[in-house]
């Protein structure tokens, strides 16, 4: 088996059986595949760390996706909308710490109002920092209008997740409405692009109704649209989803952490340049699970910034991890996993996706500002 995978790495351009074989390693068969990921990182991106302050904004949603704690049928659901003086806070605390970079995160909405209010925070918070902090959106679908208008206010990457790349396992996974269109969230990622947003997408690893084949289609997706950066992490249910009652299907939790971070290794691989989360769900069901994607080719993490009085409300999944932090000990956990890695830290800098700089010839013009060094 190691001569047959030493091979396959050996590619330069992993096909779809390759990819397949890679995935199904596991332990400890599968460090000769993350010491090649690692390697790659190191050569490529480097063994920096990218900080992305999180502000979890609100829990309200239009949706009702059937993986998600916060689907807009679950009544369980406490919901909050965080105050203007509370994000501009946490913006604040992250710009004082030196992150560089932020994410703005929420159910998606699409009144007149959210919107609105997004622009004036963006506003806000690029005035506060004199421009200097980066900001990711990721808010769902919106229209091209919507996406200009905050692109134009002062955000710079956003992250739509597509959750899986099979057409068919979507409609499983979310109601057959106009809300959950599977087109038109392909369509709304172009839509991303063409207004000059670095792009992010991902999926979630160990669905029920998933196969290593789907999988396998995932990376490949990635790679076809040539997206800038991915978060994607293992599934863990939620006892207020439909989902949940297929529960006895799934595979165990740590096989699901395997398995994502062979994604990652192996994403790392196929695309050398692009910014890849070491997500919150690793962490949750390992406590080094941040270290080990970090260890697998991943180079951005997320400490979160939320408030802690809201943060058992954003809950898309069980026992989420970091819930009873504040903002500084989410700071310092991350910091630490951080370094416990290996790692070092980009204080000050954007981290922004190389393979973004390359494919876009005016990135410079429409950067204007330098990282805080």
């Amino acid at each position: 088996m190691s001569a047959s995978v030493k091979k396959i790495l050996e590619n330069k351009n992993l096909q779809f059986d390759e990819i397949k074989t890679l995935l199904r390693l596991r332990p400890p068969a599968n460090l000769i595949l993350l010491n090649k990921a690692l390697d790659i990182k190191s050569k490529t991106v480097g063994r920096k760390v990218y900080l992305r302050g999180l502000i979890e904004y609100s829990n309200r949603c239009a949706k009702n996706c059937y993986y998600c704690g916060i689907r807009s049928e679950n009544k369980q659901c406490q919901r909050y909308q965080m105050a203007d003086n509370e994000v501009i806070d946490a913006a604040k605390f992250a710009y004082q710490n030196r992150f560089a970079s932020i994410v703005i995160q929420s159910g998606e909405d699409s009144s007149i109002r959210f919107i609105s209010t997004i622009e004036y925070l963006l506003g806000e918070i690029r005035k506060l920092t004199n421009g200097e902090l980066h900001i990711t959106l990721s808010l769902g679908e919106q229209s091209r209008e919507t996406y200009q208008r905050w692109f134009d206010a002062g955000a710079h990457r956003y992250l739509l997740r597509i959750e899986t790349s099979n057409p068919v396992l979507y409609k499983k996974l979310h109601p057959s409405d106009k809300l959950h269109d599977f087109n038109h969230r392909l369509d709304t990622l172009k839509i991303l692009r063409e207004v000059g947003y670095q792009v992010g997408t991902g999926v979630m690893i160990g669905l029920p109704f998933q196969t290593i084949d789907d999988l396998a289609e995932d990376l490949l997706f990635f790679r076809k649209i040539d997206v800038d950066m991915v978060g994607m992490g293992p599934y863990i249910e939620h006892e207020e989803t439909p989902l949940f009652e297929f529960s006895d299907t799934l595979l165990p939790l740590k096989e699901r952490l395997e398995i994502s971070l062979n994604m990652v290794a192996v994403l790392r691989i196929m695309m050398k340049n692009i910014n890849i989360a070491a997500t919150t769900a690793m962490q949750t069901i390992d406590p080094q699970g941040r270290e080990r994607a970090l260890l697998a080719g991943a180079n951005v993490m997320m400490p979160n910034l939320t408030p802690a009085k809201y943060r058992d409300s954003y809950l898309l999944y069980k026992d989420k991890s970091g819930v009873a932090d504040d903002a500084s000990g989410s700071k310092n956990a991350m910091e630490e996993s951080i370094l416990l890695a290996g790692e070092t830290i980009g204080y000050g800098e954007w981290g922004d996706s190389q393979h973004y700089e390359l494919r876009t010839t005016n990135y410079a013009t429409k950067k204007k500002r330098t990282p805080r060094i």
